[in-house]
């Protein structure tokens, strides 16, 4: 019997992962790593907070470190960008294709500030996702993933009961299947419709042929527009089906259930401030075969529910296919609609004024309309942005909101303060810097939810708080600002301390001069606690300028003392062309100082329009520490060269000119600098790294002989195969051809002699990524005698998402890099086969 093409079931992906492996390296079931490694991937993994918005309580939750090979080969369909599991209507992954959509294994209510702990019950075999708190703290709801359904529950903040409402089964394929609705009582769901009937099936053969025809217009397509498009009237048929949805409110208290309007392929769904209006776009025809469902043709209009019975509808905007938007680029017509939170029922939008294309050279980029209900009038502009429209920040002030815009030629941003209401003022300037300046950042503005549930940039008279990473020379120390807009005078509340990584979760009661903090360090489990400001002191610059009590709120406890043994330090160098860099070194457990010990170098390029950026310093070494693919190497004598500095500098529009010659500086760098300390043996180095980090470290095996072997998880080797553009590179292969050619190691196989171990999950949906790009590098390595090792795990995405699977990379790497770099025969430390040429930014 022959299975619906769109149905990927698991035998037929296990054959096409067993087909793509070398008979040499065929191995029946899952290998496992030793004991000791085991028993820490293994290990119960850590919560994390989610503070009501009344913040009396928070809900500690813990995910699923890793989900059974069973789930993760769950049969799924792709339908235009979605991957939907037909059993339960569930999401087989998280937006983009990258990862299995993770479940949560426990939620536990914590009092604010006392401390008390309630343990909810969920169901047996749960798979429920993030909580959703009603504004008013009294409740959370979450969708929970069923054998047959994705059901709706509720709980009570003041008792930490849960119940399922009975009778709904929600559609989470486009997004924006639950929410709660203004009241805080009722929520808005998409629901499965009823009497759907029998999913369609495909005839044996099809009724012809499946046709495009381009028509001979202009037009740019992006590799990441086309995840999983459709390819034949079925197709079609399967994303009506399974698209389809009725909007609803549930009474959360009765569990009655009340249908608004008709069903349709709803995507964006959200509620006015008034409770009475609802923005609701659904998707349309004709569709593409090119891009995804976002693309499609969508109409866009506003429901009046003040009679559920009897709803109106005011048409807004009707959206043509757009599946020849420029790379980077914006489809023209309203786009990112989105209402004001401190108005009844006030609607805006951006508008392109530049074709869509940041390629073109023009006044004003963007403009933002507005349109008030009950939509009789029409809609007004109120102001314009020579840069690409990044969004509106409201605050608790009805007239004053923050308008952010983004140069992507310059990597820039600035913000300013605007009255929405007088558009003639251009508004004062709040921020202007690169948006790769992580020293600058200013931060994020704290918010609070209005009763309405719109979330509102909350003031404290003339001054909003700055929550931030703190990013700095010696590391991340979040903290938090106090900025007055209209003086743009600021004051630094509060800064971790530099022996712990402590970031801010949210603002105790108005008034009380206290906050919450999330808190780690090395040594200690991250934990809750609870903030008091006290008197002023005398800081140094940057430093927090009142004294502040800390008191435990949460005692969660360390699930893997042995890693307690594991050491890590900050290191910071220099480039040949004097580019500050930087990596943190772990050292494995037991490590004595002097002792030279084989290395795992780790890196992810990153593109900078300017060197000042590049060299900035981003993470911390004071946070708890935690293991994860090639870091699991640790417990096996490893040293681990960890997030080692690889910047790409150069303008934009040119950067991966000099791509080549900047990682083999990045690379030269980091190994010396790791071998001038003393700690890591210059003969046994290995280089991995994912994606992108794929690519860099295929590139540094056949371009330098710096390691001994390397690890290349989900990568891109052949650049030719996503012709529009790559990373931060715009110009299409056909106006770049050298520089496609270059920065692919493809076409350099031949030069591949040092050993490459190639793993690669059999259902990427990253475009950019497609397995065909790990099987066909294997290929044209082993015909020209390098040595390779090429690993297909089944049924995994991007990112590796089951036990078993992580389990094999693990298992991999490990007697891959004991092999070929713990064991090699020594030789001498040899430089780079050609001298980097010096980059001028």
């Amino acid at each position: 019997m022959s299975q619906p093409h769109a149905l990927k079931g698991i035998a037929a992906a296990t054959l096409a992962a067993c087909a793509l492996l070398p008979s040499t390296a065929f191995a029946a079931g899952y290998q496992q790593p030793p004991a000791n490694i085991l028993k820490v991937m293994r290990a119960p993994s850590l919560p994390g907070p989610s503070l009501s918005p009344t913040k009396d309580n928070m809900l500690l939750v813990a995910w699923q470190e890793y989900p059974s090979i069973a789930r993760v080969a769950a049969p799924y369909l792709k339908l235009a960008g979605t991957r939907i599991e037909p059993a339960n209507r569930s999401k087989h992954d998280t937006p983009g294709g990258y990862g299995i959509a993770p479940c949560a294994e426990s939620f536990k209510l914590v009092s604010v500030p006392g401390g008390k702990e309630t343990a909810i019950a969920l169901p047996a075999g749960a798979c429920p996702d993030a909580p959703l708190w009603s504004a008013d703290g009294k409740r959370f709801a979450f969708a929970n993933t069923a054998k047959d359904a994705v059901e709706v529950w509720v709980g009570d903040a003041a008792s930490g009961k849960i119940r399922k409402i009975p009778g709904i089964r929600l559609n989470p394929m486009l997004n924006d299947e639950l929410q709660w609705m203004p009241d805080q009582k009722t929520l808005l769901v998409k629901a499965v419709p009823a009497k759907l009937g029998a999913a369609p099936t495909q005839a044996r053969t099809q009724d012809g042929p499946s046709v495009q025809d381009s028509g001979g217009g202009q037009g740019e397509s992006s590799t990441y527009e086309t995840r999983d498009t459709l390819s034949s009237p079925h197709d079609e048929a399967l994303f009506d089906y399974y698209g389809a949805s009725q909007l609803m409110l549930v009474d959360a208290a009765s569990g009655k259930a009340t249908p608004l309007g008709q069903p349709a392929i709803y995507d964006s769904v959200g509620p006015a401030p008034d409770g009475k209006h609802i923005l609701v776009s659904s998707v349309r025809k004709p569709y593409s075969y090119v891009t995804t469902y976002e693309r499609f043709p969508h109409q866009v209009d506003v429901w009046n529910i003040a009679n559920p019975g009897r709803v109106a509808v005011h048409a807004i905007a009707s959206l043509p296919l757009a599946d020849r938007v420029p790379v980077h680029g914006e489809p023209l017509g309203p786009r990112d609609f989105f209402w004001r939170a401190t108005e009844p029922a006030t609607l805006l939008w951006a508008e392109a004024l530049d074709g869509g294309d940041w390629k073109n050279t023009v006044p004003a980029r963007d403009k933002v309309m507005m349109q008030k209900a009950p939509f009789a009038a029409p809609p007004v502009e109120i102001l314009r942005t020579a840069q690409r429209f990044a969004g509106l920040d409201w605050t608790e002030r009805a007239d004053t909101a923050l308008v952010s815009e983004v140069d992507l030629n310059k990597h820039w941003r600035q913000t300013r303060v605007v009255n929405v209401d007088q558009p003639q003022q251009a508004g004062k300037l709040l921020w202007d810097l690169s948006y790769d300046d992580k020293y600058a950042d200013p931060g994020n503005p704290v918010r609070r939810a209005l009763p309405s549930g719109e979330r509102v940039i909350q003031l404290d008279g003339d001054a909003i708080y700055l929550s931030g990473g703190g990013a700095s020379p010696q590391g991340n120390r979040p903290f938090l600002d106090k900025l007055n807009l209209k003086t743009g005078d600021s004051q630094r509340l509060f800064r971790s301390d530099k022996s712990a990584y402590e970031r801010f979760i949210g603002l105790s009661a108005k008034g009380s001069g206290s906050f919450l903090t999330w808190r780690q360090t090395p040594a200690e489990a991250p934990n809750a606690f609870l903030r008091k400001l006290g008197a002023p002191i005398s800081a140094d610059k940057g430093e927090a300028a009142f004294a502040s009590t800390e008191t435990a709120v949460t005692h969660i406890i360390d699930p893997t003392p042995e890693l307690r043994q594991i050491k890590k330090r900050l290191v910071k160098y220099k480039r040949a062309d004097g580019l500050d860099l930087s990596f943190t070194l772990y050292t494995p457990p037991g490590y004595q100082e002097g002792t030279r010990v084989p290395a795992i170098l780790n890196a992810y390029p990153l593109d900078y329009a300017d060197a000042a950026s590049a060299g900035q310093i981003s993470g911390s070494q004071q946070t708890f520490t935690r293991l994860y693919q090639y870091k699991y190497l640790l417990l096996a004598g490893y040293a681990v060269i960890d997030q080692a500095s690889f910047p790409v500098v150069g303008n934009p529009k040119a950067a991966y000119d000099s791509y080549l010659d900047q990682l083999k500086m990045d690379a030269e760098a980091a190994v010396n600098e790791a071998v001038k300390l003393g700690v890591v043996d210059p003969n046994r180095v290995a280089v991995t790294g994912h994606s992108h980090g794929a690519l860099m470290t295929a590139n540094l095996l056949a371009h330098t002989d710096l390691f001994r072997a390397g690890a290349a998880t989900s990568g891109s080797y052949n650049k030719t195969l996503t012709p529009f553009g790559f990373q931060s590179e715009r110009r299409s292969v056909w106006e770049a051809p050298d520089v496609y050619r270059k920065v692919s190691t493809f076409f350099y196989a031949d030069k591949l002699k040092t050993p490459i171990l190639i793993m690669h999950g059999s259902d990427d949906a990253n475009p950019g990524t497609t397995p065909l790009q790990a099987s066909k590098f294997y290929e044209a390595i082993r015909g020209n005698g390098g040595t390779a090792r090429l690993v297909m795990l089944p049924h995994e995405p991007h990112w590796y998402a089951a036990r078993e699977s992580n389990e094999q990379l693990v298992y991999e790497m490990l007697n891959w890099f004991d092999k070929y770099v713990k064991n090699a025969p020594p030789r001498a430390v040899k430089s780079a086969q050609s001298q980097p040429v010096p980059v001028q930014p």
